[in-house]
């Protein structure tokens, strides 16, 4: 959970339409409170409100998280609810530096939770991991390339001829 820096949240009225909305931010800020309690700062998105309004009239809720990377997803069941004015609450739960604008705390009580085989899971990467990957490499290329550089001068300046 604290990897992950998204997950999607499904939610369902209370005459059963689905409903099920991406969430992002920065890894870890889908936070475990205690043994059963998930909450993060839930930032100002598209204002379209459905995932509030089907709690308001259903609690339950479903989180699914997804690790690409390591093939691996967990599926979590509870309730959910939002909290509203507790300026001390969104702090403790606010990402540090994250520019998002805070306007609730998104609260989920976990009943049971399940671990899925990694059968047909893609294996992806997050494009932050593979540029770090690349820039590691490219570093040693150019690392390399003056080395090579450095070994060429010597062998002309030694007046060594290799042909």
């Amino acid at each position: 959970i604290a990897e992950r820096d998204s997950f999607y949240l499904a939610t369902a009225s209370a005459g059963g339409q689905p409903y099920i909305q991406h969430r992002g931010g920065p890894k870890g800020f889908l936070l475990l409170l205690d043994a059963r309690t998930l909450a993060f700062a839930d930032y100002a998105g598209n204002r379209q409100y459905i995932t509030a309004g089907n709690l308001a009239e259903n609690p339950r809720a479903f989180i699914f998280l997804m690790d690409y990377a390591h093939r691996r997803r967990i599926k979590l069941w509870g309730a959910a609810w939002f909290v509203e004015g507790d300026a001390e609450l969104v702090k403790s739960l606010m990402p540090d530096g994250y520019r998002a604008h805070p306007e609730q705390v998104f609260m989920f009580s976990l009943s049971a939770w399940d671990a899925n085989c990694p059968q047909h899971i893609p294996k992806r990467v997050d494009l932050a991991q593979l540029e770090a990957v690349v820039a590691a490499k490219d570093r040693t290329i150019l690392e390399l390339t003056e080395q090579v550089a450095q070994l060429t001068r010597r062998l002309h300046g030694s007046g060594f001829d290799s042909g």
